[in-house]
C-alpha cells in the first residue's frame, strides 16, 4: 500500500486536535478504496495549552497518529518544514489544524494527482469571508507588490494547504535556508501544479495566531526572501539625490555670484537636509534587513528543535 503523510502544524489548538482528527477519519474509506494508508503528523510549535497532551490521547488510540513537539515556538515556517522532514509517505499532504482547510478536498485533490499526473495540487481562497476589511486590502496589496518585485509568482489568496508527490516534497527539503517563506518556495521549484480554489472558510474554535503586525513581519520576509528589487531602489534613490544635490550646489553657487544672496532660506535648507537624511536611513534599513536575513543564514543554526516525538 502506498502512504499518504498529512502534515498538521498546530500552535494553541487544544480545542481543535481532535475535530481535525474527526474530520479527516472522514476521507480513509476513499483512501482505504485506493489501497492509500493515512499517517498523521501533527507538529507542534512550542504550544502553552494541552495541544501536546492530546495529541498523545488520539496517539494511544491510533497509533497512526505521530507528533513532533518543539522545545520551543519556532513558528510556523519551522513547523512545515519539520513535518516534511518526519513525512514518510509516497505522497504527503499539508494543512492547518483549525479546519480553515477543509479535509474534505484530499480526496479531489488525490484524484488530480492519479489521474492527470500533477505534481502538486494546491489552493486558494477566492474570498475573505469574515476577515477584516483593512486586513483583507492589504493582503491584497502584498500579493500585487510582490508579484511586481519577484520572478517567483505568488497566487492571489493562496494557503499552504496542498497534497504533493515525494518528489515534490523532496525538492522543498533541498532548500534547507533559515529564513524561509513557504509560498514562495513552492512556486520557486517549479513542477506542474494545479490551483484548486473555494470559499474562505472561518475557524470554528480558537483564535486566529496571525495579528496584523505578524503578518506584516511574514510579507517583509517574503519580499526579501524572493526580490532584490528593494537593494535596486535603495542605489537609484541614491544616484538621484546625489545629482540632486549636484544640481542644488550649482544652483546655490550661481544666486550667491549673481544676486549676492547671504544667509536667506535656511528653512528650506532644513527640509531639505531632513529629506535626504530621511531617504538615507530609509535606505540603510533596507540594506540592514538583508544584512540580518545573510547574517541568521551564515550561523547556521537548527530550523527548530526538537523536545518530543512520538
Amino acid at each position: 500500500m502506498k502512504v499518504l503523510s498529512i502534515v498538521v502544524p498546530c500552535y494553541n489548538e487544544e480545542e481543535n486536535i481532535s475535530d481535525f482528527y474527526d474530520e479527516l477519519m472522514k476521507t480513509e474509506a476513499f483512501f482505504h478504496e485506493h489501497d492509500v494508508e493515512l499517517e498523521v503528523i501533527y507538529v507542534d510549535d512550542g504550544s502553552k495549552d494541552g495541544t501536546v497532551k492530546n495529541v498523545r490521547a488520539l496517539h494511544e488510540k491510533d497509533e497512526r497518529v505521530h507528533l513532533v513537539s518543539f522545545s520551543r515556538n519556532f513558528g510556523k515556517e519551522a513547523g512545515i518544514y519539520a513535518g516534511l522532514q518526519k513525512a514518510k509517505g509516497d505522497f504527503v499532504a499539508m494543512l492547518d489544524c483549525d479546519l480553515q482547510d477543509p479535509p474534505a478536498l484530499l480526496p479531489e485533490m488525490y484524484g488530480y494527482i492519479i489521474n492527470d499526473g500533477y505534481d502538486s495540487i494546491a489552493t486558494r481562497r477566492v474570498s475573505r469571508t469574515g476577515e477584516p476589511p483593512i486586513r483583507s486590502w492589504f493582503a491584497r496589496r502584498f500579493y500585487s507588490l510582490i508579484n511586481k518585485m519577484s520572478r517567483t509568482e505568488i497566487v492571489d489568496g493562496a494557503r499552504d494547504y496542498r497534497l504533493m508527490t515525494r518528489q515534490f516534497a523532496d525538492a522543498i527539503l533541498s532548500l534547507d535556508e533559515y529564513n524561509r517563506f513557504s509560498k514562495g518556495i513552492f512556486s520557486w521549484v517549479g513542477f506542474e501544479t494545479k490551483w484548486l480554489e473555494y470559499e474562505n472558510i472561518e475557524r470554528k474554535k480558537g483564535e486566529t495566531k496571525w495579528s496584523f503586525w505578524k503578518l506584516f513581519i511574514y510579507a517583509l520576509d517574503g519580499i526579501i526572501a524572493f526580490s532584490t528589487v528593494p537593494l535596486a531602489l535603495a542605489s537609484i534613490m541614491g544616484v538621484i539625490f546625489c545629482i540632486l544635490a549636484f544640481i542644488l550646489i550649482i544652483v546655490t553657487i550661481i544666486r550667491k555670484a549673481v544676486f549676492g544672496d547671504p544667509t536667506s532660506g535656511w528653512p528650506s535648507l532644513v527640509c531639505i537636509i531632513s529629506l535626504i537624511s530621511g531617504v538615507q536611513l530609509f535606505c540603510m534599513g533596507i540594506i540592514g534587513q538583508y544584512l540580518s536575513k545573510t547574517y541568521l543564514e551564515v550561523k547556521k543554526r537548527p530550523i527548530y528543535l526538537v523536545k518530543e516525538e512520538l
